[in-house]
């Protein structure tokens, strides 16, 4: 069995019928600023609206570093129409061991409503159990992100419950809700 750091050499670039996923570089810094600047689109994420390039370019630095060292990292969303990078979705957290996976994603908010993010988590699950072997796969969200958990729904995962002041964000203890597919469905 192949660990995850060991199917990401080289960098796995995946497909979808409307995007490509694939490594970020510094010439996404001006798409990734574009959404992450929108304070929509962080309300429910552990990091803070960019109020610069500046504050991208930290984000994209972390990002190159993460691969360099720990060689999983975050799939860049690239819009095959327009050539833009319009998200990220990646593997934030994994355990070799238990073969299991946590799912972290954002999406720029001028496509959300179109069914991009859950042909990408649909993309990205079966990759997870085909290739990477893993048997569960799990996603966590704010109870209030309905856009959030309608994906992990339309991609089969299952609501297992609600974690109370399980986080602190942006100095409040939030609830979580947790959700996941396991490989035998």
């Amino acid at each position: 069995m192949n660990t995850i750091e060991e199917s990401f050499v080289p960098f796995p670039i995946l497909e979808t019928e409307r995007t490509r996923l694939r490594p970020i570089t510094p010439k996404d810094l001006r798409d990734i600023y574009e959404y992450c600047s929108v304070p929509e689109v962080s309300q429910y994420t552990m990091w803070n609206t960019h109020q610069s390039l500046e504050d991208t370019r930290r984000f994209v630095e972390f990002v190159l570093h993460r691969y360099a060292k720990l060689k999983v990292g975050p799939w860049g969303i690239e819009h095959k129409e327009s050539g833009t990078l319009i998200g990220t979705c990646s593997f934030i957290d994994w355990d070799n061991r238990n073969q299991k996976a946590e799912l972290g994603y954002v999406l720029s908010n001028v496509y959300w409503n179109h069914g991009l993010m859950t042909e990408v988590i649909r993309r990205v699950i079966q990759f997870g159990f085909d290739k990477l072997q893993l048997v569960r796969i799990e996603a966590k969200c704010h109870p209030d992100n309905i856009g959030s958990f309608k994906v992990m729904e339309k991609t089969g995962m299952e609501l297992e419950g609600r974690l109370r002041n399980y986080l602190k964000v942006k100095d409040r203890y939030e609830d979580i809700l947790v959700y996941s597919i396991v490989k035998s469905q």
